[in-house]
């Protein structure tokens, strides 16, 4: 059974100790499926794609999730249907007053050839074709359906073999006839899938995130990753479909909403904590 528990220590102390953007994932030899078990203080991973789906169930955590160009703050019980080499990141918000919540999570990985050559163009798997198209920009999943993938997902660490793909077939099956699903990212999204490049993305986003509430100046950034100010903002706005000035002011709405909805802390104490 392909299970990997990871509970992070501590954060990265210096870029330098951040895992590469490209993620190359091990499927289980048996199942072909991999999944991944994450609990501690963060979700250990950074912006990155695979050609991999992915299905994410996150059970507890505060923080954001950032799939194509969409940035949105995490609740308990979210899941999302990733596509094949989409880029997504999720980040649990370390810097928020009070701490971080304690992380949650749970991610299973299959490959576009999972079941054979051939099996998506099956008769019975056109709903799932489909869905797995729709999945290029991300999907939500809401409602009765979000409860019943919930379910079946928390069954997958504990099984293997034929009752793992069993299950993971039902889960797709339900996502695809649902209609309690939302694409996340914009239709235009159309990120340039450079490794290095998203290394690049994850230093200006580690330092941004650890630094939400400072004065955050855009010279700095760009002299993190080489740049002059104007070709990193065209990189930034290239690479995440976002501008450099609107994704920190998401982050910090973010944190804010999450702060004045979940805590009793003064309003100056949350404006403070928020830049």
């Amino acid at each position: 059974m392909a299970l990997r528990v990871l509970s992070p220590a501590r954060e990265p102390d210096t870029f330098t100790e951040m895992k590469p953007a490209y993620e190359k994932l091990a499927a289980s030899v048996e199942d072909g499926i991999n999944c991944n078990v994450v609990q501690g203080k963060t979700f250990g991973c950074v912006w990155h794609f695979h050609p991999e789906y992915e299905i994410t169930l996150t059970r507890k955590a505060r923080g954001h999730r950032m799939v194509g160009d969409n940035l949105t703050s995490l609740k308990s019980g979210d899941v999302v249907l990733v596509g094949s080499n989409l880029p997504h990141d999720w980040q649990n918000d370390t810097g928020a007053p009070g701490g971080a919540q304690q992380v949650d999570h749970m991610c299973i990985h299959f490959a576009q050839d999972w079941l054979g050559p051939g099996w998506l163009d099956l008769p019975s798997m056109q709903h799932v074709k489909r869905l797995l198209a729709r999945a290029s920009l991300g999907i939500h999943v809401t409602g009765t359906t979000r409860d019943e993938v919930e379910e079946l997902m928390m069954r997958i660490p504990e099984e293997h073999g034929l009752p793992r793909v069993v299950t993971v077939l039902n889960i797709l099956h339900k996502l695809s006839v649902s209609n309690e699903t939302e694409t996340i990212a914009s239709r235009g999204f159309a990120p340039e899938l450079d490794p290095h490049d998203e290394l690049r993305v994850n230093k200006v986003s580690q330092y941004i995130q650890k630094h939400l509430d400072e004065t955050i100046y855009l010279e700095h950034l760009a002299e993190l990753v080489h740049l002059s100010p104007g070709a990193f903002s065209r990189f930034f706005k290239a690479r995440t479909g976002k501008t450099v000035p609107g994704f920190i002011n998401e982050l910090r709405i973010g944190r804010a909403c999450r702060l004045l909805a979940e805590t009793d802390y003064p309003i100056t104490e949350i404006a403070f904590s928020c830049g």
